[in-house]
């Protein structure tokens, strides 16, 4: 395939000499203009070991700069690119590997091991960033590989897209795949570039801070729309709530995107160590993943005033809300109202709800996706009668239309035939004294069905957890009805969550 007039470069000239990543703590830095060569040269050596437009590679790494430069050759090349996630075991890895079936495989030296335990049989150009001197001749050192090859335009440039994993919350993690418009560079949707433009304020200049993992979707996606607004990326290697501060005032962020379990660490902060930084640059902090508890966000928003913006949606795209802090002022706890699909709140038989019922979150006039392969367990359907998409969260909807999350199905709690939600109880004990981290599990009883049960990683590891749970207990009876109080707490050293803040329920068990 052919694009005519085919642009030379996805970045505008005059950004060249601007910085495009910035890499903490390493403190690596790549301009516009480097990230235009390398990613070109990136392109074209993958073109060169066969792959064509619409083939698919795939890149375990961690955050790295090599990371957004491999993402941008494929992005350019019109390739789908598969981001893994660098803290899955090789078994894990080689499920992905095997599924999505890349002709290529782009890693580090530090997951090495992980990547040839893992390799599929489809992947024959293997690149390695700091490729060790021996052992891994298979492998094209990845500065040589730029070294040797033209960042001369590819004469067919035109727009890949991302192929994510869902972040296996539920089980394995199913590959979500968008049909390929294969465009001309410039034509890709980019709705976080929109989103960041539009409703952000976001200028070329500006400053983009993500502390997540750019192998989810938001961190990439949102990352790489910054890049074509023409502003600058950080990349935090590894969260840490006080070098995220300091990284705010050191850079001059303008913009930024969290988790809220991050902002319960910085919130856990000593006080002056939260004062003693000028965050005064930030004009917008983006928050989305997980649901983010109301006194957290209020905290949040009292601290870093009215900047907040929350958005709701997931790697499949099945609909998406937007909601800035004064709406969410207005309306506390609220995700805020449709900005991409209509949503419908219907009960079990898919009759629709009235405003302030519980029910599935639907959504139609979504745009269109698959799930790669032979996902059997995928979790978004659309059995909805009008022919509505689900991921199965549960919520509802105001007078207003604003939509509220309640929690997912799959972890729905019913004691002896009442509803509960374990994230109200979640949401009621994390900013707990003492409690750094929760959560509440259904356990079977032998005549209530099921009860909960609450998980806690305390602050302070070495504690007197017998007397945190008896402080727990009582901080639950002033702020829960009786039936929602937690049948147990357990202190435990550590939950299983993701790096963007979900809870892989699926693996905790427990028995009363």
């Amino acid at each position: 395939m052919t694009i005519d007039e085919p642009a030379s470069s996805p970045f505008a000239a005059q950004w060249a000499a601007q910085p495009a990543i910035i890499v903490e703590p390493s403190g690596r830095r790549v301009t516009f203009g480097e990230l235009d060569s390398r990613s070109m040269r990136v392109a074209r050596h993958l073109r060169d070991g066969g792959a064509s437009i619409g083939s698919t590679i795939a890149i375990l790494m961690e955050n790295r700069a090599e990371f957004l430069e491999t993402a941008w050759a494929a992005q350019r090349a019109g390739l789908r690119y598969v981001g893994v996630n660098s803290h899955l075991t090789a078994p894990e890895v080689a499920h992905i590997l095997a599924d999505c079936e890349p002709m290529a495989v782009v890693t580090s030296a530090a997951l090495a091991p992980i990547a040839v335990a893992a390799l599929p049989v489809s992947a024959h150009l293997l690149v390695m960033v700091d490729r060790p001197r021996e052992g891994f001749d298979d492998w094209a050192d990845y500065e040589s590989m730029l070294a040797q090859t033209d960042d001369a335009p590819l004469p067919d440039q035109c727009e890949g897209d991302f192929m994510l994993y869902s972040s296996g919350t539920s089980g394995r993690p199913k590959g979500i795949e968008r049909p390929l418009g294969l465009g001309p560079l410039g034509s890709y949707p980019d709705v976080p570039g929109k989103w960041l433009a539009g409703r952000l304020g976001m200028v070329p200049g500006d400053v983009y801070l993500c502390p997540a993992p750019l192998y989810h979707a938001a961190p990439l996606a949102w990352s790489m729309g910054t890049h074509r607004q023409g502003s600058t990326v950080v990349v935090m290697e590894s969260f840490d709530a006080q070098q995220a501060l300091s990284l705010i005032e050191r850079h001059g962020v303008t913009h930024s995107q969290w988790v809220a379990t991050m902002f319960v660490r910085m919130l856990k902060l000593d006080e002056s160590v939260r004062r003693a930084h000028d965050l005064s640059t930030l004009r917008a902090a983006v928050h989305a993943a997980a649901p983010c508890p109301v006194e957290v966000k209020r905290a949040m928003i009292d601290w870093w005033g009215p900047i907040l913006y929350e958005f709701y949606s997931n790697t499949e795209g099945v609909g998406a809300t937007f909601i800035t802090s004064d709406e969410w002022m207005a309306h506390p706890g609220s995700v805020g109202r449709p900005a991409l699909g209509r949503p419908l709140i219907a009960d079990d038989d898919g009759a629709p709800q009235p405003p302030g019922e519980v029910g599935t979150i639907w959504f139609a006039d979504i745009p269109e996706f698959a799930y790669h392969g032979a996902a059997v367990d995928a979790p978004a359907r659309r059995d909805h009668p009008d022919g509505y998409f689900s991921v199965g969260d549960l919520g509802y909807l105001d007078d207003d239309g604003y939509l509220y999350l309640v929690d997912r199905r799959s972890d729905l709690i019913i004691a002896g035939g009442v509803n509960i939600y374990p994230r109200e109880i979640e949401d009621a004990l994390i900013m707990a004294p003492g409690v750094l981290d929760v959560a509440v599990v259904g356990a079977a009883h032998e005549s209530l069905g099921r009860v909960p049960v609450a998980l806690i990683v305390p602050s302070d590891p070495d504690g007197d957890a017998d007397a945190l749970v008896g402080e727990l207990a009582q901080y639950c009876r002033e702020r829960l009805a009786g039936f929602k109080q937690p049948r147990r707490i357990d202190v435990v050293d550590s939950l299983p969550r993701t790096p963007t803040g979900k809870l892989r329920k699926h693996e905790l068990t427990v028995e009363v």
